[in-house]
């Protein structure tokens, strides 16, 4: 079958990072195709070939090893080599692999739940863009016989290679920029969770100077998402600050590529506000970031060129990438979510750090917890210096992505009577603008936002609102969430 039809059947398609379905639906014969399918185009672009290494590593979900042996399985029945990196950071992954010009992949789901899983490819130098998901689709793939039973589950799985040790190049990467003492005499929470780059973010701080106190360590997987911030991670955060001894809280989500920061008060920094200040920080003059993004960006003034994109690291890596090629440098990305990518080397002083052009957790909270220090001020000021637009996004759960689509579909074609309907002309005024780069995105009165877009990654309704004030922000995003409940 055409790798098309593996979708289709098996329930586990592209979304905006990567493929991910249900851990149920993951069968090992499912994973072992996909994974020939995207040797298979690799091979047509001339970045794999018999005997090639290709680099191989996953997050701590209870389903990640089955599937990594599957995918090592693939790997062998190519004649490649698997190279296992171990259960590390996507960003540490792809530092090794886009350095060494190899293909690599991460079995990973992100944030979401346990129950579902996913495998996020990426080429030799760069990450797996729509092109290649459009031609990867197009490709006929066949099981080999025997190899598994009726289920889809391989008969002799292989056992995963000795690990590759990626993590001291990755911490070398902030220490060498940074400085030794860049972080010196900050005392700062690492909320661990269950990601998978809890004890590598601690070796990082450290090596920057700082002192790390673990947080919250979990045993079993928490879905903990950077962008809709769950409550009880809301109320952690507050308490952990309580004492007044910390100077900031770092975590990440489960593959450890999208990066949540709280100041000393406990209050968690949104993405695109962590993305705006690590952009000036490293004086970007050339920023990509989605629709969704909060336009602070703009108004801050600092950057000459930016981009809006759909939502989704390989739109923001295509359009910093572009900016770059025409010469505008430095180009860097960020996401609502907070993953921060490079586009092109940065120099500060005399110390130049390398592009790496996929999510990067670890990147924007170093730049914002330094330049709040040179600056003279903490987070909460850095935070307080930009133009005064807050941005809040939450999930309307179990929503069929086809609803979704259907309901988003229906509102497009008459915007301004649909919103009526929904009630949100009443609460936000007259509808000033609609933008339909990625779901619907409308602008009213006093250039409020509701922003309406069926999740890529999950059966869920995403709602992301702007506003002048972060109470007013709660209010349209509680307005927005019982608008669209309607149509369950």
């Amino acid at each position: 079958m055409k790798i098309a039809q593996w979708m289709q059947h098996s329930g586990v398609a592209f979304g905006t990072s990567g493929a991910r379905g249900l851990v149920s639906a993951m069968k090992d014969s499912v994973c072992f195709a996909y994974t020939v399918g995207y040797l298979r185009h690799l091979a047509s672009l001339g970045e794999f070939a018999p005997g090639a290494a290709v680099a191989v590593a996953g997050d701590l979900r209870p389903s990640t090893p089955r599937i990594l042996r599957a995918c090592a399985a693939a790997i062998r029945y190519m004649h490649g080599v698997p190279v296992f990196c171990g259960y590390v950071p996507t960003p540490a992954l792809c530092l090794h692999a886009f350095a060494h010009g190899m293909p690599s992949l991460m079995v990973t789901g992100s944030h979401i739940p346990a129950d579902r899983n996913g495998i996020k490819f990426n080429r030799a130098r760069g990450e797996f863009l729509k092109p290649d998901e459009a031609a990867m689709r197009a490709l006929d793939v066949s099981l080999p016989e025997g190899w598994f039973d009726a289920e889809g589950t391989l008969t002799a799985p292989p056992d995963l290679p000795p690990v590759t040790d990626v993590v001291p190049g990755f911490v070398a990467r902030y220490r060498d920029f940074f400085g030794a003492d860049a972080l010196a005499r900050l005392k700062l929470g690492i909320y661990q969770h269950s990601a998978v780059g809890r004890d590598v973010l601690v070796q990082i701080v450290e090596a920057l100077g700082a002192t790390a106190v673990p947080l919250g360590r979990m045993d079993s997987f928490i879905p903990v998402d950077t962008e809709a911030v769950r409550p009880e991670d809301a109320t952690l955060a507050r308490e952990w600050a309580a004492d007044g001894t910390l100077d900031g809280i770092l975590t990440t989500d489960g593959d450890s590529d999208r990066p949540l920061l709280a100041d000393r008060h406990g209050a968690w920094l949104r993405g695109d506000v962590l993305g705006i200040l690590a952009a000036r920080f490293l004086a970007a003059r050339a920023v990509a970031t989605p629709v969704s993004s909060n336009t602070a960006l703009e108004q801050a003034g600092f950057a000459h060129t930016v981009q809006r994109t759909r939502i989704g690291s390989p739109y923001v890596v295509a359009a910093m990438t572009q900016a770059a090629h025409d010469g505008h440098e430095p180009s860097v990305g960020y996401e609502a979510n907070g993953g921060f990518l490079l586009a092109s080397p940065v120099t500060r002083g005399e110390r130049t750090l390398a592009a790496l052009p996929t999510r990067d957790s670890v990147l924007p909270m170093i730049c914002a917890l330094v330049a709040a220090r040179e600056t003279g001020t903490d987070l909460a000021g850095l935070v307080a210096s930009l133009p005064r637009r807050f941005t809040l996004s939450d999930r309307l759960k179990d929503m069929p992505t086809e609803q979704s689509a259907a309901h988003i579909a229906a509102l497009r074609r008459n915007p301004a009577q649909g919103a009526d309907a929904l009630g949100l002309t009443g609460a936000c005024g007259p509808l000033a603008h609609v933008d339909e780069t990625d779901g619907l995105r409308m602008t009213f009165a006093d250039s409020e936002v509701i922003h309406l877009r069926p999740s890529g990654n999950a059966p869920e309704l995403r709602v992301y609102v702007e506003a002048a004030s972060p109470e007013r922000a709660a209010q349209l995003l509680r307005t927005g969430l019982e608008a669209v409940s309607a149509w369950r």
